[in-house]
């Protein structure tokens, strides 16, 4: 009995490294985050997927522990997950991250059904899927997946110029406009101004122009800089739907004679010959809708548009 005392509890005043020490249980060595209820950490994941500014973002949070990878892919985090919480870029395009936008579009995210949707439509040509994904996006009432269905409806895209909507090009801006939507607004505008698509009336259409040029200024910089040529802005920040487009054509051209829209923060190649207006100055640029050409013309274009030169017609009789 004194041997067992004595090898089981340390004398008074023996060394500390004599003593044993008892092994950690189990539950002393797991993450602290698995004792938490499964609500909470839903709340947490939430709000990190919805103010994501990256996949990488996203991706390290759900790397913290198993636990929070399970629960990161709940339906409900994905349809909270915010449009930079999977611009995945197109050289990384693979089918894993088609599934996983479709996942998060399946789960009632808009940000992730219009991106799907943009991409399928403009790069890999599937028109139908395309534009349903960004109507489910339109449905939940998302201002960039409205205007660009009212731009395909304008331009007649993935079919013939005959099958043009005029009139369901402008209800689209009409309600993407409602919404606060910076070029819908200058499309109305502009449709307004011209009758194209609705009644022509000049008033309502400059009031419309008038309140875009003020959106875009209020929301790029409250204060923008003032410049001998006027004011300068700093340009505003694509959408990752629109990224994707435009590094998808930087390294692989569509196929001639299609063009993409000038505008170098579009990225929206034609679906046909002759889809997209030319400027009608210096008949250069070409654009898919009058935002980008707006957009454009203010970051740059207006300095170098030149008017083309145009050599009279010659009869060949001579007359």
């Amino acid at each position: 009995m004194r041997t067992r005392l004595r090898n089981s509890y340390p004398t008074v005043g023996a060394p500390a490294s004599t003593s044993r020490k008892k092994p950690r249980s189990p539950s002393a060595l797991c993450n602290p985050f698995d004792t938490l209820p499964d609500d909470i950490v839903l709340c947490i994941l939430v709000k990190l997927a919805s103010a994501a500014d990256s996949p990488a973002d996203f991706a390290a949070a759900l790397s913290t522990s198993k636990r929070f990878n399970d629960l990161g892919l709940n339906s409900i985090v994905l349809s909270q997950a915010s449009a930079e919480a999977f611009a995945v870029k197109a050289v990384n395009w693979s089918p894993s991250a088609k599934r996983f936008l479709q996942r998060c579009s399946d789960a009632g995210n808009a940000d992730a059904s219009y991106t799907l949707g943009m991409i399928q439509f403009y790069c890999f040509h599937e028109w139908r899927r395309g534009a349903a994904l960004m109507a489910r996006a339109a449905i939940r009432s998302h201002a960039p997946a409205l205007y660009s269905l009212a731009v395909i409806q304008f331009n007649g895209s993935g079919s013939s110029k005959n099958v043009k909507d005029l009139i369901g090009g402008v209800t689209l801006c009409a309600r993407a406009a409602f919404l606060g939507h910076i070029d819908a607004l200058r499309e109305l505008g502009h449709c307004l101004k011209d009758g194209y698509g609705i009644g022509k009336n000049a008033v309502e259409g400059q009031r419309f122009l008038l309140v875009a040029n003020a959106r875009e200024i209020s929301a790029i910089c409250p204060t923008p800089l003032i410049s001998e040529s006027g004011f300068t802005l700093p340009p505003p920040k694509s959408h990752p739907a629109n990224r994707f487009l435009v590094d998808w054509y930087a390294n692989q051209a569509p196929v001639e004679p299609y063009r993409i829209c000038s505008y170098g923060g579009c990225g929206r190649p034609e679906t046909r010959m002759h889809e997209f207006r030319r400027c009608s100055v210096c008949g250069v640029m070409n654009y898919c809708s009058r935002g980008c050409q707006a957009r454009d013309w203010s970051k740059g274009h207006n300095q170098n548009c030149r008017p083309m030169v145009r050599f009279p017609v010659i009869n060949a009789g001579g007359r």
